[in-house]
């Protein structure tokens, strides 16, 4: 049954991410507005992440791999000291959804091939179909799948592994150690080629434009460096500053290489031009991972407190940043990852491709934050003024988009918008009711609300005129009768003809027939009765047979008026 109206408070119940708003009624349709809404909380639309989950199923972990395929969320982790009881350091492979561990691969080889239990500090690449390629300490390159018992793995000859990232190859990955970029074979760790810089030790590689930008954090500079040839082909200076080295990545869409100095983010070009500096986080949050998504054109960083509390600034926070990649604009509020500094080393993130979801390590605290993407609810169509009369129906539908699909609830306002309430009951799509006279002059809006903030449609006005008694009704009472007559007679307007006369015509009503065989009378939005004598049958059409008469209109109704010929006299 539909509810009715009363105004007093109601709560919304659960709507669906799409609904429309629409004030129509059974006498008549009218267009809807443009979209539009009077707003809510936050502007229409606004983009903000909330923390959904927290695993703590990994270990101290160190870095995050989605994978595009298996779509499997795979975490590289060190030990926790706290866990005596048991060593959580290894290769992890997570269910997304709730953190739940499908697998640990702990072994890999060591510098002579005796497998043993390794701590996984990267994660390269993704494997076809499945799997990860991984840098373990010191010099070790390994791979595993979900399920396996213990990983590959291969030593690279020279100093520590500093940093890794695909190569040009799938059967390669390119390593730093130190300032000596190299080409290294996956499977035996023999190094192709390499070349040595003149500081460094963190870079990233752009594998559409075949460039690597090394960063030397100590000089302030980054060196691209042309992969064909595997020589520099330019330098790029970075801002002064105190050199507190961060991250250096690559957005794969447009070659821009975002670079992690200090408390901000230099961001250059893809051909070395400088586009701006990105802050974020609080006070002395430093920059410590970054992910890119291309469907939605945005960068994720993470910001790390430095866990010094004896430091300006320093309040055991830190955050997530969302930018655009175009121009470095703030694309999504800013979330506060409690408790994560950087005492335990760098946090990680994982970006769904589509930026619904992502996932932000905490190594210092043991645990994956998953975070889901909200978008405050924006109006998509708001009603129109509508004139209706009294007793015909009302439907009343919403429309508004956002994530998570946000609920409705309907609200009245009997002062002119100046306060609303809530129609208790009107919590779906649509509300209807029946148009009564007390609802003239009031106002309808819809209200929608998510967990990023509320949005309202603009008011409709609902005007309410009497009912109508004429159109399909009972006809007025005549203002006059029909007068009989002998020789011929007028009759009004639901009035009857007499003997000899012409039948009446009524409008919604009823015309009596003539009892001599008059003409017929028709009827108006009625029914009509056939008179004696007469030949056709009224069809609710204005239609009559008039021989030698006169239609005439008046403010009373339509009146036949027949005029006859004197009867002659016999003899």
């Amino acid at each position: 049954m539909t509810p009715r109206h009363p105004l007093t408070p109601g709560r919304a119940g659960t709507a669906s991410a799409a609904l429309a708003l629409v004030l129509a009624s059974a006498a008549a349709g009218s267009p809807v507005s443009a979209a539009g809404g009077e707003g809510g909380e936050v502007p229409q639309g606004t983009v903000a992440y909330r923390a959904t989950a927290q695993f703590t199923t990994a270990g101290r972990a160190r870095d995050l791999l989605l994978h595009p395929d298996s779509k499997k969320l795979y975490v590289g982790s060190d030990d926790l000291p706290e866990t005596t009881q048991a060593n959580e350091s290894g290769l992890h492979v997570l269910e997304p959804a709730d953190g739940k561990v499908r697998s640990t691969v702990s072994q890999a080889p060591g510098p002579t091939g005796t497998l043993g239990r390794r701590s996984v500090r990267q994660l390269v690449a993704p494997l076809p179909g499945d799997g990860a390629v991984f840098v373990y300490p010191l010099r070790g390159i390994g791979t595993a799948r979900d399920g396996d018992a213990a990983a590959a793995g291969a030593w690279v000859p020279g100093g520590p592994v500093t940093n890794a990232a695909p190569g040009p190859t799938a059967s390669t990955v390119l390593v730093a150690q130190g300032s000596v970029l190299s080409e290294v074979d996956i499977a035996t760790a023999a190094v192709k080629r390499s070349l040595t810089l003149e500081g460094g030790e963190r870079f990233a590689y752009d594998r559409a434009r075949g460039t690597v930008w090394f960063t030397d954090f100590g000089n302030r500079r980054t060196y691209r460096v042309d992969l064909a040839s595997f020589t520099v082909t330019a330098t790029v200076e970075l801002p002064a500053g105190e050199s507190s080295a961060g991250f250096t990545e690559v957005d794969p869409e447009t070659g821009a290489v975002w670079v992690a100095l200090d408390t901000s983010v230099v961001v250059h070009d893809a051909a070395g031009k400088p586009m701006g500096t990105v802050k974020g986080g609080a006070g002395a949050d430093m920059p410590r991972a970054a992910g890119f998504d291309a469907a939605t054109h945005e960068a994720f960083v993470v910001w790390q407190d430095p866990g010094d509390t004896s430091q300006p600034g320093s309040d055991g926070d830190g955050a997530l940043t969302v930018h655009r990649t175009r121009d470095l604009k703030e694309a999504a509020a800013p979330v506060v990852l409690p408790g994560n500094h950087a005492q335990s080393g760098s946090a990680a993130v994982a970006v769904q491709p589509g930026g619904a979801t992502v996932f932000v390590s905490d190594p210092a605290a043991g645990r994956i934050t998953r975070l889901e993407r909200s978008t405050s609810p924006r109006i998509t169509r708001s009603p129109e003024d509508r004139t209706v009369a009294a007793g015909a129906e009302v439907t009343l539908t919403a429309q508004a988009e956002g994530t998570p699909a946000p609920t409705v609830v309907w609200q009245a306002s009997t002062d002119a918008g100046r306060t609303w309430q809530a129609v208790p009951g009107a919590t779906s799509a649509t509300y209807s009711f029946k148009a009564a006279a007390a609802d003239n002059g009031r106002r309808y809006r819809a209200e929608f609300t998510n967990d990023a903030g509320v949005g309202r449609t603009a008011p409709a006005t609902l005007t309410v005129t009497a009912a109508d008694t004429t159109t399909g009704g009972t006809a007025p009472a005549p203002t006059t009768g029909g007068t009989s007559g002998t020789d011929g007679s007028t009759a009004a307007a639901g009035g009857a003809g007499s003997a000899g006369g012409s039948a009446g015509s009524s409008v919604g009503g009823s015309g009596a027939a003539g009892s001599d065989g008059g003409a017929s009378g028709a009827t108006v939005g009625g029914t009509g009765t056939t008179p004696a004598g007469g030949a056709l049958a009224s069809t609710g059409t204005a239609v009559a047979s008039l021989a030698g008469g006169a239609l005439v209109l008046t403010a009373a109704g339509w009146v036949l008026v027949r005029r006859t010929r004197p009867r002659r006299t016999t003899g």
